[in-house]
């Protein structure tokens, strides 16, 4: 496995991939919570685009009639159905389809710069986390990116002093081979 500072070239685009990739996902997360909040309150409605309903609006969501009315406020329903009453395009189950994915290539992510900057174990779940929490995924990556950047430039003046120190030497070494 190559050491970060013969991976410089491919640091730095992986420091940018994962800093899109921690907002997009962040984005995400807080229009998941936000999803839910609308279907599991006492509002109790989904998005829908098209449809009946026009360009854009919220149908109700309906548990099915043996259902509790407690169950409309718990995620999974306590085994009851909820049935979405709007035509149209779901816009809250492509939020909902949408983030997971977006969660996965944000592992991908963050796997890859973890990877390469041969991190602790510790600090990829701390970025990992990022994604599942709201509004943590905005703070990780500040963080991140910081200590990300610090640590590539160091590794920058450390493979530009090793290549002077090349030179210098194979120059030196060229000088003596002329002298003989």
């Amino acid at each position: 496995m190559p050491k970060p500072i013969d991976n410089l070239h491919k640091i730095r685009p992986a420091i940018t991939f994962y800093r899109v990739m921690a907002y997009v996902a962040g984005v995400g997360l807080l229009l998941l919570v936000a999803e839910m909040v609308l279907k599991y309150s006492a509002l109790h409605v989904e998005l829908f685009a098209g449809g009946d309903g026009g360009l854009l609006y919220f149908a109700p969501v309906v548990a099915e009639p043996q259902c509790q009315w407690y169950s409309l406020f718990v995620p999974g329903g306590m085994g009851c159905e909820m049935h979405s009453t709007g035509t149209g395009f779901n816009i809250s189950l492509f939020i909902l389809i949408a983030h997971g994915w977006l969660y996965v290539v944000y592992v991908f992510a963050c796997f890859r710069l973890w990877q390469m900057m041969r991190w602790k174990a510790l600090r990829l779940l701390w970025m990992l986390l990022g994604g599942v929490v709201p509004f943590l995924s905005f703070f990780v990556e500040a963080h991140i990116h910081k200590i990300a950047v610090r640590e590539y430039e160091e590794l920058a003046s450390k493979r530009k002093a090793r290549e002077e120190r090349r030179k210098a030497a194979s120059a030196a070494n060229a000088n003596t081979g002329e002298d003989a």
